[in-house]
């Protein structure tokens, strides 16, 4: 045999030097090659991935897992919640301090049968008997189930129509201004306020212990628009005749009115303390229930003698 042949078949045979490929790290080193540039929304999502180092997201998350994932917002979000429930319970205790919701409601629980009733008591009172508020379990009955009952619906109603009636009178005598008009809201606005306050002090002076409460006050006065627009409308339509008659006939059915719903008021009270009728205290219920009654003929003259010519 050739001599480098057998000197290559004697020397054992060397191993090869191929380079062997480093195995790749696993996904949790810490020594990435790449720093995480993206959002923190992305972050977020990233962190949901399953623990297999795959990179699929979980199939769900638990509550208690969304909550640990983000505590601040949703603490956040809690605490917003607690604080806006606490703020509407304390605006709904404290808002009957200023505005007797609840009392209102009583004020206006009328329906057209009661409405119709009512005016027909202010514009024909004389025909009237039983003048007695009805009551349940010591509550008075809504309006609409008593007649007697007062309610704020309609002077609300007649004092917007008053408004409306006035700067109708002022037009036809193109007197009309906007600022003429809210002058006469506001000064009928400061006579009824005035009468109230007149009204409260005198009750105080008296002494008169009475269920007469200053909405009651404000329902009884406000009556008085319903003749005035009575007046001012037939004015309009009659001139200062009937006006004048229109006006009368209902300053003597409110005049009336008034008596008979006071009376019950005041000198009732005054019955049930077993003061005597001709006492000196019932004497001054007496004439304090009169003024009262009669003030308002009178400012039903003057809030309402100028609208017409």
């Amino acid at each position: 045999m050739h001599p480098a042949g057998l000197a290559a078949a004697g020397t054992p045979r060397q191993p090869s030097k191929r380079r062997i490929p480093v195995s790749q790290p696993s996904m949790g080193d810490p020594h990435q090659l790449f720093d995480d540039t993206s959002s923190a929304q992305s972050r977020g999502y990233g962190a949901q991935r399953a623990p297999s180092g795959l990179g699929y997201p979980a199939a769900s998350a638990s509550p208690q897992a969304a909550f640990l994932a983000d505590p601040v917002s949703n603490m956040a979000m809690a605490y917003g919640s607690s604080l806006a429930a606490q703020g509407k319970e304390l605006v709904d205790k404290n808002i009957d301090r200023f505005i007797p919701v609840t009392k209102l409601k009583y004020y206006f629980a009328v329906d057209t049968m009661y409405v119709g009733k009512k005016l027909g008591l202010l514009f024909f009172p004389y025909l009237h008997q039983d003048w007695e508020v009805q009551y349940q379990q010591d509550t008075p009955v809504a309006p609409r189930f008593d007649v007697n009952a007062p309610d704020l619906y309609i002077p609300a109603m007649a004092f917007i129509t008053y408004v409306l009636v006035a700067g109708l009178a002022l037009g036809t005598q193109d007197r009309f201004s906007p600022d003429l008009l809210g002058l006469q809201a506001s000064s009928a606005l400061a006579w009824l306020t005035l009468e109230v306050l007149a009204i409260l002090l005198s009750l105080y002076l008296v002494t008169v212990n009475t269920d007469l409460t200053t909405i009651d006050l404000v329902a009884f006065l406000g009556y008085k628009y319903v003749g005035m627009i009575g007046g001012v409308l037939m004015g309009l339509l009659f001139g200062k005749i009937g006006y004048y008659l229109v006006l009368g006939w209902c300053c003597v059915s409110i005049f009336v009115f008034m008596i008979r719903t006071l009376r019950l008021k005041i000198l009732a009270e005054a019955a049930a303390e077993g003061v005597p009728v001709r006492g000196a205290r019932n004497q001054l219920r007496m004439y304090l229930t009169m003024a009262v009654a009669a003030a308002q003929p009178l400012l039903m003259y003057w809030l309402t003698f100028h609208l017409v010519r």
